[in-house]
């Protein structure tokens, strides 16, 4: 299932998704396969979810089914019954393999507040100079330190109103580099080595973030750095 999150629903973060997501098939009466054992679950597989905050127009998961119904009937339906700005895009029967493993990078359309000819231009000629840039998050298992140079593949700036707009294909690692690590990783790149992966001069670069939003999300082309459509298969 193709979905993706708009407007002020893109605040909502995955717990909430799922949450939504599950009543919808309950409102849809949709035919659910559950899981077996003393509290079964409704057999639903998330892929790639997007941070909360970020709007997305390419978000993925799988269902599993008791019986066979229309793609385009269950579409409709749980469409429908999720809230606006949770729409439904596309829904096909699941192909071979898992459909996390065919998400291998994601493309994101990142505005921002700082104009694309001063600060921004500099920030992403900076990074894309050098060969690592790494930063640090706090993750389930501690305090993770990762290169977010090592994530990029195309980075390029644009101006967009009075702001400018960052495009960027991120390949999916682990862990995961988000939009919001890459704009500390252009601000790290514009500080001396010794500052050290924790240094984040966000306020003093303009990096003021108005929407981020991931374009698209599947497998990469390592030749071309296309990324393909993850339900094609």
């Amino acid at each position: 299932m193709h979905y993706a999150k708009r407007g002020r629903l893109r605040f909502t973060s995955h717990r909430d998704f799922s949450r939504a997501f599950e009543r919808a098939l309950v409102r849809a009466r949709i035919p659910m396969a559950y899981s077996s054992g003393f509290s079964p679950h409704p057999r639903i597989s998330y892929a790639g979810a997007s941070p909360t905050g970020a709007a997305s127009e390419a978000e993925y998961l799988e269902i599993g089914l008791a019986e066979t119904v229309d793609p385009q009937w269950l579409a409709a339906e749980l469409d429908a019954a999720l809230p606006e700005g949770l729409d439904v895009v596309r829904v096909v029967v699941a192909g071979p393999g898992s459909l996390a493993d065919r998400l291998e990078a994601s493309r994101w359309q990142i505005d921002l507040d700082a104009p694309a000819t001063d600060v921004a231009l500099a920030l992403v000629e900076s990074f894309l100079a050098r060969e690592s840039v790494p930063v640090e998050r706090m993750t389930k298992k501690g305090l993770r330190t990762f290169d977010t140079r090592a994530a990029v593949l195309a980075l390029t700036v644009s101006a967009s109103g009075e702001g400018s707009r960052l495009d960027a294909v991120l390949r999916h690692t682990v862990p995961a580099v988000r939009p919001d690590d890459l704009l500390i990783g252009l601000a790290r790149a514009a500080t001396p080595d010794e500052a050290g992966p924790e240094a984040t001069p966000g306020l003093t670069t303009g990096l003021t973030t108005r929407l981020m939003t991931r374009l698209e999300q599947g497998p990469l082309d390592e030749a071309s750095g296309a990324i393909g459509d993850p339900l094609s298969a």
